[in-house]
């Protein structure tokens, strides 16, 4: 061996150390994810449901923090200005995309603050009506309304939320009028329908479910592309003929812009491998959501769309935050 040999084996070894990423162990601690909402909503539910089994794919703990206000928007507002080293993952739903449309001011910009990283769930909402109504598909609610200009009235968990929007928009592609009546819950809301102080509810399927089994509500359509599993006679809002109506909420993981690829990669493939786990898919449908597990690049493709979409929905039909 030449004297130089050896000197040049250890600079070939470090510059091959230094190729290495940064980031090639992580997470080596602790992961955060940042709910936006309080305890016991929808996401709150999702991020529980995933929370032991991500946390084994990455093998390390997943502490969940819920740090809630306007809409989502003040914990997204946090989530986007913490380091971008993987370590603070937000839980993103469809309020992420409606909210710089509803509010005045909000505390992130959905395009630039984010780095996708991706779609757990997706579910619809329902539009229901009571069997004494006489109404019993969605073509002849839209015609039932327009013999009645303004004299239908429909109830939803409030003001903004995607039961709200979703009725909006097919008030649009319907042709119809509707007054909007908010309520503090989907609870509330169905309640509403069932006491007969509205005429129609834009609500949860999973509050829904059990005044249809019993009787008391006819499902007319779900919002979303495909039949809810445990509703299967009810229509989708495309086979009722109003596919421009199409609607659900969704949820996904996001990390603040400036994370490192190979770090968002490491959480897309453990996010989506836990996601289509068949135990964690049916502990997912049982909470009435469906599983989905999609990738950064669709993830990203659906907001791009969205933020448009609810843009025109909302100066449409003028709703203001609550």
């Amino acid at each position: 061996m030449k004297p130089s040999d050896p000197l040049r084996f250890f600079l070939v070894a470090a510059a091959t150390l230094l190729a290495l990423p940064v980031f090639a162990a992580f997470p080596e601690r602790p992961v955060t994810i940042l709910v936006p909402f309080a305890p016991g909503g929808a996401n709150d539910v999702v991020v529980r449901a995933i929370q032991g089994p991500l946390a084994e794919a990455l093998g390390q703990p997943i502490v969940v923090e819920n740090r809630g206000g306007a809409g989502g928007s003040l914990g997204t507002g946090y989530a986007a200005r913490q380091k971008p080293d993987g370590y603070t993952i937000l839980m993103a739903a469809t309020g992420y995309v409606v909210n710089p449309s509803l509010y005045d001011k909000v505390h992130y910009d959905p395009l630039r603050d984010f780095e996708p990283v991706a779609e757990v769930t997706t579910f619809p909402v329902i539009y229901a009506v009571r069997p004494d109504m006489g109404v019993k598909s969605m073509q002849e609610l839209v015609a039932y309304a327009k013999k009645r200009a303004g004299g239908l009235n429909y109830s939803t968990p409030g003001a903004g939320t995607l039961p709200h929007l979703a009725a909006e928009l097919l008030k649009l592609h319907a042709g119809i009028e509707m007054v909007h009546i908010p309520y503090p819950g989907a609870a509330p809301a169905a309640q509403a329908l069932l006491g007969k102080t509205v005429d129609v509810a834009s609500i949860s399927i999973s509050v829904a479910k059990p005044q249809i089994e019993a009787g008391n509500f006819i499902g007319l359509a779900v919002s979303g592309a495909e039949r809810w599993p445990e509703l299967p006679d009810v229509p989708t809002i495309v086979e009722a003929g109003f596919p421009a109506a199409l609607a659900d909420t969704w949820q996904g993981l996001m990390v603040p812009a400036g994370t490192p690829k190979d770090v968002v990669e490491r959480l897309s493939r453990a996010t989506i491998e836990v996601v289509r786990r068949p135990d964690v898919r049916e502990r997912l449908l049982k909470a009435g959501f469906h599983a989905t597990g999609r990738g950064p690049d669709d993830f990203r493709k659906r907001i791009v769309e969205e933020l448009p979409k609810w843009k025109t929905v909302i100066e449409k039909g003028r709703i203001k935050a609550q």
